[in-house]
């Protein structure tokens, strides 16, 4: 069975939800609630991971998260876990809780921290469990609105992209939500990138450059293929001859930097194998590919010159096609 692909790192920005078993329902009573966020807090004490918003529905939550550690799993692991042990024992019961793993999309969060609030806190409107969001008692909207600060949320970061003014913060975050209320307004998360990433091309790109090596290569990550495509052998062959005003050729056969080079970045950057790589640098053999792409991956890690050229390379990469 395919798995969402999973991009951790420091500070980093998510969107998370995970679903009941069956659509089943995770919550029965308020003590319920009260203990998953219980849980949540516990996380940040254990993980020092940040809390944004959330909103627990009655068979799903969705979370915005920030991991300055870099350690998402942990803490969902945690939180999940600990929850699903609880609630079992709660209500006499066994086996899985939740519908296979939490869902995480990595989110920009220059470009959707604050679109993405409102679409969490909109969620039991759009539900028609209630007709405005400081009516559901589960979710961290009052806090935002109302003054009525949680311990567990983190609401500064949000409040501030609306306004620098702490005062009147909430009043205008209020009106920014609630001008959505009744509208046609678009799901954000429609937007998001091969099933993991929400942002432009650029933090797309970044986000996916901090893999490690041979991802792709792994046929169970779902949406692969579109991952793959974010970048193409010959937009990088076009960018590294164009970054030393040469040719094609030389990348390809001519000059040994540029090819080990064009390499090294196609290896880690595409889904491309070692046998296709060969190929397409004029018949080099598996083990050729292999060596040159190691060779030249000690090289970057020693010579600062070297690593500031990739950068420079990498940053002149066009958008990401479609």
């Amino acid at each position: 069975m395919a798995r969402p692909l999973r991009i951790e790192y420091e500070g980093a920005f998510y969107h998370v939800t995970c679903r009941g078993n069956e659509q089943r329902k995770i919550y029965n009573t308020e003590a319920d609630y009260e203990k998953f966020k219980l849980y949540l807090g516990e996380a940040g004490e254990k993980y020092s991971y940040a809390l944004h918003c959330y909103v627990l529905m009655p068979n799903h939550y969705h979370l915005i998260v920030e991991t300055p550690m870099g350690n998402l799993n942990r803490v969902m692991h945690f939180i999940n876990g600990s929850y699903t042990n609880y609630f079992n024992l709660e209500w006499k019961r066994s086996g899985h809780l939740f519908q296979g793993r939490y869902k995480a999309i990595l989110i920009d969060r220059d470009a959707y921290l604050l679109e993405l609030s409102r679409y969490v806190h909109l969620n039991p409107v759009r539900a028609k469990m209630v007709l405005k969001p400081e009516d559901y008692p589960y979710s961290s909207y009052r806090s935002f609105t109302y003054g009525r600060e949680e311990d567990i949320v983190c609401r500064d970061l949000i409040l501030e992209i609306v306004t620098k003014d702490k005062k009147s913060a909430p009043k205008r975050y209020r009106n920014f939500v609630e001008s959505a209320i009744g509208g046609n307004l678009e799901n954000p998360l429609r937007k998001v990138y091969g099933g993991a990433i929400l942002g432009g091309p650029t933090f797309i790109r970044e986000s996916l450059g901090r893999l490690r090596d041979g991802i792709f290569q792994k046929e169970e990550i779902s949406y692969r293929r579109e991952l793959k495509a974010a970048y193409g052998s010959d937009e990088i062959i076009e960018t590294i001859s164009n970054y030393f005003k040469g040719s094609r050729d030389d990348v390809l056969r001519n000059k040994i930097e540029y090819r080990n080079l064009g390499i090294y970045l196609i290896k880690k950057l595409t889904g491309m194998t070692n046998r296709q790589i060969g190929e397409l640098f004029g018949g080099l053999s598996y083990s050729a590919v292999a060596k040159a792409y190691q060779r030249f991956s000690v090289n970057m890690r020693r010579d600062k010159a070297l690593r500031k050229k990739i950068e420079d390379i990498r940053a002149n990469l066009s958008s990401v096609k479609g």
